[in-house]
């Protein structure tokens, strides 16, 4: 049953709108200026402090860089009515029925800086690159990132991808208690009303064109035969079905213009030095445990077998590290403690979710610490633009209903030591494409593709081949 939301006082409004007002304008948003980095080494100019993005003049633009863009990705950013994204922020206690999500859209979406994290590799100075950021906010880091990437041109002939910054999930998950379903479908309509009109959109039918999520595709696919728990019909509308959309969780069976993308973890980094160090740290970690499994029971018959078997199989292992995240258990909600115990685990165990996916497969990968599937659609069929092809490569997998299952130290305990060594090492190379970097990062100290940097690649090619082979769109031109 969905929370009720309560009606605040005046009072309570106006201190909720100072809030938000400080730190939203304390960290701001960019909107139709380019932005410009230095071409040094030094992020002096950066104010990592307050992780103020700072703005050039309109006519100048970013330098390209030749790895990422080489004529291949342009990427043009709509300037959408503020209704379809920062007008939204204005109301961020009431963005989710159950989070107030204002310490959350800080900082382009990255959330609060985290303290004490010198373990972790942070020297706790102004290029801090650690964050308490919240699983479904990828669409805001997504949205900071391309602003300020190399590939981003503000002449629409020379895109040949056209980015629509809506921050849809933020909006769905504000309406997951409306009954009326005229009212939760009503700005994904007007989203569309107003990519219609635009010439850049009529171009190619919208094939070029493309959104963010973060929350999963079955938050914008309600169903009139199935249980109605709050979604949209924003995939459903015909033209948004001729765009591509990027989520966290894609439609394995009706999804063929969805691709997953990472969620977001805790990690940002500015600069490559940052990556190299955690990267160094976590394959010096030591890992006594055999596996670990973070997580609570779940309701359902299918949901709460899988869970309750590996709850079960930990608490009766001497190599297994439980964090049990039942009763409202403070440890699970530090990033810090989840971190912890999948840096001393050579194997984390990720079983589904609420859906098929969960954020703990990145936190995982983050760690250094090779994940174990038992649904394919939890990694395999979701995430084919950032994993390799062979999930054997970096993962262990057990079907939930077979006999594996049954015995996970056991079977773990059967792949050779050399084996584990060279997993572990394929899961840390992973780390900088599974990782959204800080939106004020240069280029050139970045040194490393990431989430955005692959996701828009790997999306210029998919648009080139769909424009060419579309029949429709070659007898238009």
């Amino acid at each position: 049953m969905l929370l009720s939301k309560k009606q605040p006082s005046v009072a309570t409004r106006w201190i909720e709108k100072l809030w938000f007002l400080l730190q939203f304008f304390w960290f701001p948003p960019t909107k139709t200026s380019p932005l410009r980095y230095p071409t040094t080494t030094t992020v002096s100019a950066v104010n990592a402090a307050t992780y103020v993005v700072h703005q050039t003049s309109k006519t100048t633009a970013p330098i390209k860089s030749s790895s990422t863009c080489k004529g291949r990705v342009s990427v043009y950013v709509y300037d959408l009515p503020k209704e379809f994204n920062f007008g939204l922020l204005d109301d961020c206690s009431h963005l989710n029925v159950y989070t107030n999500m204002c310490p959350h859209v800080a900082n382009h979406g990255l959330g609060q800086p985290l303290d004490n994290m010198d373990q972790f590799g942070s020297n706790g100075g102004s290029d801090h690159p650690w964050f308490s950021t919240h699983q479904f906010i990828a669409e805001m880091i997504f949205h900071a990132r391309v602003e300020n990437h190399p590939c981003r041109t503000w002449d629409p002939s020379e895109a040949n991808l056209f980015y629509v910054p809506f921050y849809g999930g933020l909006h769905v998950s504000s309406k997951f208690g409306e009954q009326n379903h005229t009212i939760r479908d009503a700005l994904a309509i007007r989203l569309v009303d107003y990519l219609e009109n635009q010439p850049t959109w009529r171009n190619h039918y919208g094939k070029d064109h493309f959104i963010a999520l973060g929350r999963t595709s079955w938050d914008f696919m309600r169903s009139d035969n199935g249980p109605d728990f709050g979604a949209n019909c924003l995939l459903n509308l015909p033209s948004v079905k001729n765009m591509s959309v990027l989520t966290v969780e894609r439609n394995p069976w009706h999804g063929s213009n969805q691709h997953g993308i990472p969620y977001p973890s805790y990690f940002h980094p500015s600069t490559s030095d940052q990556m190299l160090t955690w990267q160094r740290m976590v394959r010096e970690s030591n890992r006594p445990h055999l596996f670990s499994f973070i997580g609570a029971p779940r309701k359902g018959v299918d949901k709460a077998a899988i869970r309750n078997e590996m709850i079960k199989q930990c608490m009766e292992s001497t190599r297994c590290n439980l964090l049990k995240c039942d009763h409202g258990n403070p440890k699970c909600y530090e990033p810090k403690e989840i971190l912890t115990v999948m840096r001393e685990s050579q194997f984390c165990l990720q079983a589904p979710g609420d859906s098929f996916t969960r954020r703990s497969t990145f936190d995982s990968i983050l760690s250094g610490c090779i994940p174990v599937f038992f649904s394919r659609h939890t990694a395999y069929t979701q995430y084919g633009w950032f994993l390799p092809e062979k999930g054997s490569e970096y993962s262990v997998y057990m079907d939930e209903k077979g006999d594996e299952s049954k015995r996970i130290e056991e079977e773990l305990l059967k792949i050779p030591k050399e084996e584990v060594e060279r997993m572990r090492a394929t899961v840390i190379d992973m780390i900088p494409r599974l990782t959204y970097a800080h939106p004020n990062a240069s280029s050139v100290d970045l040194g490393f593709e990431d989430v955005v940097d692959v996701a828009l690649q790997a999306l210029a090619r998919d648009v080139r081949n769909q424009i060419q082979d579309d029949p429709s769109i070659a007898s238009s031109r």
